[in-house]
C-alpha cells in the first residue's frame, strides 16, 4: 500500500472521526469528522504530518495552511491559534505528531559530518512537503499501535528514524537548532520558558537577553524570528490563554483572574481579553461552555 494511503488507514483506525488524541510509543494520531473553531494553545516542539484534510494555523500575524502530505515543525513554544477547516464524515481530518526530544535529536547530530550543520537564523514554525521516507517511518511508527509489546524496543528505534528524516529534510536545519544547546533557538527557547513559567511577572528585556546570552538588541531581533512577536507581546499571549483556561475551569471572577495572570487593571485585562478572542472574558467563557471544545492539541 502507499504509504500515505497506509498512514489515513491506520490512524483513521485508531482514532475515532470525532476529536481525539491517543498516545503510545511517542506517537499520537488524531482525527476529526467535521471543521473545528479557532481554538488557542501553546504548541510545544513537535513533528505533525497530515495524512487528509487540511488545518490553518495563527502565529501573531502569520497565517499558516497545510494539508494532505504535508508535515509540519513547531520547534519552541508558540501560542498558536488554529482550526482545521477541511474535514468531514466521508473524509475526516487525519494527523499523526511526534514530540520531538533536545537530548534524542543531539545524539543524533553526534552522527552527523559538521559540514551537514549549517548555521541559520533560528525559526519557530516550518512547513514541508513530506517526502515518501518521512511517510514510511511514520507508518512504521503507527503500525505499533497494533503491537504494544513491539512498541517499548521499536518505538525509540524509529522515533530515531523519523528524526534522522527530518535532519535532512527540508526542516532539517531547524530541527538541528532544537538539539544545539548552543543555538540561537535553544538561547532563546531559555527565555521562553521563564516567560511561560513566570508569565504574571513583568520583566527587562535586558534581563531576558542575558539570560539568553545575548546583547538586548540581538536578543530581541532573535526572539522576534523565532515567534513572530516582541517578548512583551509573546508574554500577553501566554497570559491571556492562561487567564482563558482557568475561567473556564474554576468559578473565580473576572477582575481576580485578571489579577493572577498579572493585570493590575480590571478594564486592561477585558479590553487586551477581547481583542485577542473576539469577546469579553464572561460573554466568551459562557459561550465556550456551550459548544465542544476539545479540538485535540495537534497542529
Amino acid at each position: 500500500m502507499e504509504p500515505l494511503s497506509e498512514l489515513r488507514a491506520l490512524i483513521a483506525r485508531h482514532a475515532s472521526p470525532t476529536p481525539l488524541t491517543i498516545a503510545t510509543a511517542g506517537i499520537r494520531a488524531v482525527a476529526s469528522n467535521s471543521p473545528t473553531e479557532l481554538t488557542h494553545h501553546v504548541m510545544e516542539p513537535m513533528l505533525a504530518v497530515v495524512a487528509q484534510g487540511a488545518k490553518r494555523a495563527v502565529l501573531a500575524d502569520k497565517v499558516f495552511e497545510y494539508g494532505a502530505g504535508q508535515y509540519l515543525v513547531v520547534s519552541v513554544d508558540l501560542p498558536i491559534a488554529g482550526h482545521i477547516f477541511q474535514a468531514s464524515p466521508e473524509l475526516p481530518y487525519l494527523a499523526a505528531g511526534l514530540t520531538l526530544k533536545p537530548t534524542t535529536i543531539a545524539t543524533l547530530l553526534l552522527e552527523m559530518a559538521a559540514s551537514d550543520q549549517p548555521a541559520i537564523e533560528p525559526a519557530g514554525f516550518g512547513v514541508s512537503d513530506a517526502p515518501a521516507e518521512l511517510l514510511e517511518s511514520m507508518v512504521r511508527m503507527l503500525r505499533l499501535l497494533d503491537r504494544p509489546r513491539d512498541a517499548a524496543v521499536l518505538g525509540p528505534m524509529l522515533e530515531r528514524e523519523i528524526l534522522w528524516r527530518l535532519l535532512n529534510g527540508e526542516q532539517g536545519a531547524m530541527v538541528r537548532q532544537i538539539g544545539l544547546a548552543d543555538s540561537r533557538l535553544s538561547q532563546i527557547s531559555r527565555a521562553i520558558r521563564w516567560i511561560r513559567v513566570h508569565h504574571a511577572k513583568p520583566f527587562r528585556i535586558e534581563e531576558l537577553a542575558e539570560m539568553a546570552a545575548m546583547s538586548a538588541s540581538s536578543f530581541h531581533r532573535h526572539f522576534r524570528t523565532v515567534t513572530t512577536m516582541s517578548p512583551l507581546q509573546y508574554q500577553k499571549q501566554i497570559r491571556l490563554q492562561e487567564a482563558r483556561a482557568r475561567l473556564l475551569a474554576e468559578s473565580e471572577d473576572i477582575a481576580a483572574v485578571g489579577y493572577s495572570v498579572g493585570y493590575d487593571s480590571p478594564s486592561q485585562f477585558s479590553r487586551e481579553y477581547s481583542r485577542l478572542f473576539g469577546a469579553p472574558p464572561g460573554r466568551d467563557v459562557a459561550r465556550l461552555r456551550t459548544v465542544a471544545t476539545a479540538e485535540p492539541v495537534l497542529v
